[in-house]
């Protein structure tokens, strides 16, 4: 039996449902807002040192507050990094002079209005990979409990060491800070990598199942396509406006996975999670399942399906 039957009996069942997607929408919403608290909190302590100034200049003579002045200012953390300091403390003066004078008494509130619009800012731009993270950890949640559940031992790489880890029975909150698992099949060693560029493909791929042992993970093991078992193409986007375009990137880089590997004479196999299916899509889908082009997917939004093809890898 295809893999993919074991969860799909045809295309409609990879249609994300309505309620599906306000789901995603209101995960989306709780978590920028938890991402936002930090942000917030800033900018009551930015407001509390700001009123010992009388004056928007006197701003300049408040120790600890020149970062948040800079980025009231308008200045990104790279752009920061890029200037010198005689180039931000005029940029500051600037901002002094042209908004918080204007002011008036109101120039503590507008410097807190200043800060919060470029904090915000910054946070608009992580939270389109937000959606990508999320689905990341989705995914790797229950791959984690396939593992636990079987008793298979494995390893996991913690993102802020790079090292790889034992696994253990305790797996709260482990997807946080994991970027690849690492586990034991019929006396071969698998490894799953997410986001890695290959070299044979010249792109970033989404999820990387290779054969071989964690510690021999590395640019000279990616430069080998036999190494490799398995490619997937993971979209975390929830608006049913982009899923065509989300659709759209993933069969280009599984076309792009495909080709390049077929110049080798291999042939690995491919498989599309996605949160948000609408109908045509699931069309396209299904077909490229019954054709073979795909060996499997699953709608991220349906805890089975996720499963199912979770077994399935664990079982490559």
């Amino acid at each position: 039996m295809m893999p993919y039957l074991q969860h799909l009996s045809a295309g409609a069942d990879l249609i994300t449902a309505p309620e599906e997607i306000r789901a995603g929408f209101v995960a989306l919403a709780l978590e920028r807002s938890r991402r936002a608290t930090p942000f917030v909190e800033q900018a009551r302590a930015l407001k509390v040192s700001a009123t010992r100034a009388k004056r928007p200049n006197a701003l300049l003579e408040i120790e600890g507050i020149r970062t948040a002045l800079l980025t009231a200012s308008g200045f990104s953390e790279k752009a920061t990094k890029q200037t010198t300091e005689k180039d931000q403390t005029g940029a500051i003066q600037d901002f002094i002079e042209k908004f918080l004078e204007p002011a008036g008494t109101n120039f503590v509130e507008e410097l807190v209005y200043r800060f919060l619009l470029t904090r915000g800012d910054s946070l608009g731009g992580s939270m389109r990979n937000m959606a990508g993270k999320l689905a990341e950890r989705k995914l790797t949640r229950s791959i984690v409990s396939t593992l636990t559940l079987t008793e298979t031992s494995y390893q996991w790489l913690n993102a802020a060491s790079n090292t790889w880890i034992k696994g253990t029975s305790n797996t709260a909150d482990i997807e946080l800070s994991l970027k690849g698992l690492s586990w034991e099949k019929n006396k071969e060693t698998r490894t799953l990598i997410y986001n890695r560029t290959i070299p044979l493909v010249q792109k970033n791929i989404d999820i990387c199942l290779l054969r071989c042992p964690p510690n021999e993970v590395n640019r000279e093991t990616y430069r080998m396509p036999e190494k490799f078992i398995a490619f997937g193409e993971l979209k975390g986007g929830i608006d049913p406006a982009g899923a065509d375009e989300h659709w759209k990137t993933a069969q280009t880089a599984l076309t792009r996975i495909r080709t390049a590997f077929a110049s080798h004479n291999l042939s690995p196999d491919l498989f599309f999670i996605g949160a948000v299916i609408v109908d045509s899509m699931a069309a396209e889908i299904w077909n490229q399942l019954e054709d073979r082009t795909l060996e499997n997917a699953a709608n991220l939004t349906n805890p089975d399906q996720v499963a199912s093809l979770s077994n399935w890898l664990v079982d490559l």
